[in-house]
């Protein structure tokens, strides 16, 4: 949630952000109003219990005479209190109602406009040229025996795969180099779950307005990831950290799980956009004041990640009306698919300020020793089948073959390629330096 005196103290720049986004602007007035009104209901409540307390220290002090009367007094008083109480609850919950529908404000830097407004700040590496018919990663992933799309359809339904073979082994490549990389940087690793509850949800901003994009286990009332996010930001909800070191940094890995509706004709081909894939996700808890140069240490390790897989991308920020509902800042990297011509966001990585935190109650001390809203960070390592699609296609050869980048090669037995009828090596650990 964004915070309440920011709303009070600034609420044109509250307005203005609703604005830029593309979202209700009427809801400011209606947060400030349940904010008034809420502040009256406890005004009323601790006032008729300060009144409640005096009729009682009164009701041992009256005469024979006057007990009757006070008595009287007391007893509606409690009464008075039990209705206050109530009303204040009610205040309280139309407030979180109100609150809860009001995204992030968005950062002064980011661009205006929607989903076709984004703004590149770099392009890097040669976009390839080929001297052949360039192949999808579908057709490329059938050649090898990595992918077969068919036999997922026939298990699961409509963007469901399975990655045999070099597929499944690429999978478990990337995922190794992922994480050794990240714990390299000083990433805690962790295996996250893939079903939370709702609090955990609606902590992270993934349900509201987005919730027709998440699966739901009604029995059971828990929620299905769309990212490792949610388990890693709900993993310290109501503590108080210790930042004192300095940023709080976590690479989970998780399947996650996303309806994708409304996404109908757009990348359905392959396993670029599918309901079901895995994804080394990094996340950062840190103090409010770190968090932009946080949110550019993410960036230069999805950077770093890319270029070691040897791919050819740009970076670009993303305009305020693109925005998820808990990103103040957005920056996506889109790498370069030859199939299609054009770049298509393979990672991206968001600076959440404090709005997730406030949430889920998650604190750390300050210098002072005083209880501060935590600011949290998110950013995907390797969403691992994308990145597979993309690999195939960039790395592409006349004969079918696939170039394995050299960093990957170590947890692929060494190969340098990727052959149709190709016989499977078991992977071998790098060498410690």
């Amino acid at each position: 949630m964004i915070d309440l005196r920011l709303v009070r103290e600034n609420p044109d720049l509250v307005r203005a952000s609703q604005r830029a986004r593309g979202a209700d602007e009427s809801l400011v007035d209606q947060l400030l109003a349940a904010d008034t009104a809420r502040r009256e209901a406890v005004k009323r409540a601790d006032d008729l219990r300060g009144e409640q307390k005096s009729a009682s220290q009164a009701v041992k002090k009256a005469t024979p005479e006057e007990r009757p009367a006070v008595l009287e007094r007391a007893k509606a008083l409690a009464a008075e209190v039990r209705e206050a109480e109530e009303a204040q609850r009610a205040a309280d919950a139309a407030l979180r109602a109100v609150h809860t529908r009001i995204p992030n404000v968005v950062a002064a830097e980011v661009p205006p406009g929607g989903e076709d407004d984004a703004v590149t700040i770099r392009t890097v590496g040669e976009v390839p040229a080929y001297d052949f018919q360039v192949r999808d990663h579908i057709e490329i992933g059938e050649g090898l025996r990595a992918i077969d799309m068919e036999r997922g359809a026939k298990v699961s339904g409509s963007r469901f795969y399975f990655l045999t073979g070099p597929g499944a082994l690429l999978e478990f490549a990337l995922a190794q180099l992922a994480i050794s990389r990240a714990v390299a940087a000083g990433f805690t690793p962790v295996i996250a779950p893939a079903l939370v509850r709702p609090e955990a949800m609606e902590g992270t901003g993934f349900l509201g307005e987005h919730d027709e994009e998440v699966y739901r286990i009604e029995r059971d009332d828990l929620y299905l990831v769309g990212t490792s996010e949610v388990a890693l930001a709900g993993m310290h909800g109501g503590e108080v950290l210790d930042l004192a070191a300095g940023p709080k940094r976590y690479a989970g890995w998780s399947s996650c799980f996303r309806r994708e509706a409304g996404s109908y004709g757009k990348d359905t081909r392959g396993i670029i956009r599918v309901h079901w894939f895995d994804k080394v996700e990094m996340f950062s808890f840190c103090a409010p004041e770190e968090a932009v140069a946080e949110h550019l240490r993410l960036l230069q390790w999805e950077e770093e990640f890319l270029q070691a897989l040897e791919l050819p991308y740009r970076v670009v920020d993303i305009a305020a009306g693109d925005l998820g509902t808990s990103a103040a800042r957005k920056y996506d990297i889109e790498a370069w698919f030859p199939s299609q011509g054009t770049y298509r966001e393979l990672t991206s990585t968001s600076d959440c300020t404090t709005f997730q935190a406030r949430r889920l109650t998650i604190r750390y001390r300050d210098a002072d020793g005083r209880n501060q809203t935590a600011a949290t960070l998110n950013g995907t390592l390797c969403a691992i089948a994308r990145t597979i699609a993309c690999l195939l296609e960039v790395h592409q050869r006349a004969d079918g073959s696939v170039h394995v980048p050299v960093a990957l090669r170590p947890w692929l037995g060494g190969v340098e390629a990727l052959t149709p009828g190709m016989t499977l090596v078991a992977p071998v650990p790098p060498v410690p330096a």
